[in-house]
């Protein structure tokens, strides 16, 4: 029964032999002795010990019913209970093969019930045809775990992968604007905190997982990726836009939505919605008066919501070709208080929890 894997020997593992009645031990421990190394116990008790021992040293148990101390059934619902059934084979060898015992020890998880008096050419092939069994299972059940474990490394690679190029391309569009590519990974740690905050003070309303919060904010990172198709002179001019410019400024919203479009096979994926949704409704308010569809209230997402806070605070608390930098506290004041748009209450309830538990600064 040894077995060979990857062209090398298994360790050789025990048969133990649990039966008060000497001889019975003797004829199965000479049956097996050719093959396997040979554990006796003269009742349950003592077979108990062995096994908790060493479980995994066993390759099977082969259990006699009635027996002093504690029987052949008491071990084995022991064993069951334990789970060590399911990887180690039991076989009853006994001369009382009631319909009761065989039931009960079916139930209990056997594998085989063999009756006395003991045949050892017939019983050395059933327990062997068994344990032979037992480990091929166990052979594909690694090979199984192992195939798991390079589908997930290479599924983390691609995940990984996937990530640095949105992060490229968003960093990418941020330069064009005169950024340094920091805006897009404040938005996206923003974008978190929020989020979590937001499920500590109304966690009767907002429930996320942590899978939801890291693909919310990895998607936040897009929210401007149709800055793109706006012109230098658009994107870049220092002072206050013209109402013509600023309608070209608008566009970026759809101009992200198009170009999220044109990304084949992604459509389906959770990732792409949410970074949809964020790209079209970063710009919408509270009250109705955002765009490019004038939603109002709940009717924007609340991860869109977020974004939108989270956009409006970086770029109060960094400099700007338009504007310098204000203070944390300035600019909570200013969002607070109307200037800088019409948002969520509960989100600017967030806000202010954020800056008080952080001493001020984000």
């Amino acid at each position: 029964m040894n077995l060979q894997e990857d062209g090398q020997t298994e360790e050789k593992t025990a048969i133990l032999i649990v039966d008060d009645n000497e001889i019975n031990r003797m004829i199965l421990s000479e049956t097996f002795r050719d093959q396997d190394k040979i554990l006796e116990a003269e009742n349950g008790k003592e077979a108990l010990d062995l096994i908790r021992r060493e479980p995994g040293g066993i390759s099977a148990i082969l259990l006699d019913i009635v027996m002093p101390e504690m029987d052949g059934l008491e071990l084995l619902e022991i064993l069951y209970k334990d789970g060590l059934t399911e990887s180690i084979p039991v076989f009853l060898i006994t001369a009382d093969s009631s319909e009761q015992n065989t039931q009960r020890g079916y139930q209990l998880g056997a594998m085989d019930i063999i009756e006395k008096p003991i045949v050892p050419y017939f019983v050395k092939k059933r327990v062997g045809s068994v344990v032979e069994l037992f480990h091929a299972r166990k052979r594909l059940s690694n090979t199984v775990h192992k195939q798991h474990q390079r589908l997930l490394a290479q599924e983390m690679e691609i995940y990984e992968l996937n990530n640095a190029i949105i992060e490229t391309l968003s960093t990418a569009i941020e330069f064009r604007s005169g950024e340094s590519g920091a805006h897009v990974k404040r938005i996206r740690e923003l974008t978190g905190l929020f989020l979590r905050r937001l499920m500590e003070i109304r966690p009767e309303k907002y429930q996320f997982s942590e899978d939801e919060i890291e693909m919310i904010s990895l998607a936040s990172i897009m929210h401007d990726v149709g800055k793109i198709a706006i012109p230098d002179h658009i994107l870049n001019k220092p002072g206050k836009l013209t109402k013509e410019e600023f309608e070209v400024m608008k566009q970026h919203t759809l101009k992200g939505c198009d170009l999220l479009c044109q990304i084949p096979k992604y459509h389906q994926n959770p990732l792409y919605q949410y970074a949809y949704d964020i790209c079209r409704h970063h710009h919408e308010r509270w009250d109705g008066k955002g765009y490019p569809d004038a939603l109002k209230g709940d009717e924007t997402t609340i991860w869109s919501q977020v974004v939108a806070l989270a956009d409006v605070y970086d770029a109060l608390t960094n400099e700007r070709v338009y504007k310098p930098a204000y203070s944390a506290e300035k600019a909570a004041s200013m969002i607070v208080g109307g200037e800088c748009g019409c948002f969520n209450p509960e989100l600017l309830e967030c806000l202010t929890f954020i800056l008080k538990e952080t001493g001020g600064s984000i």
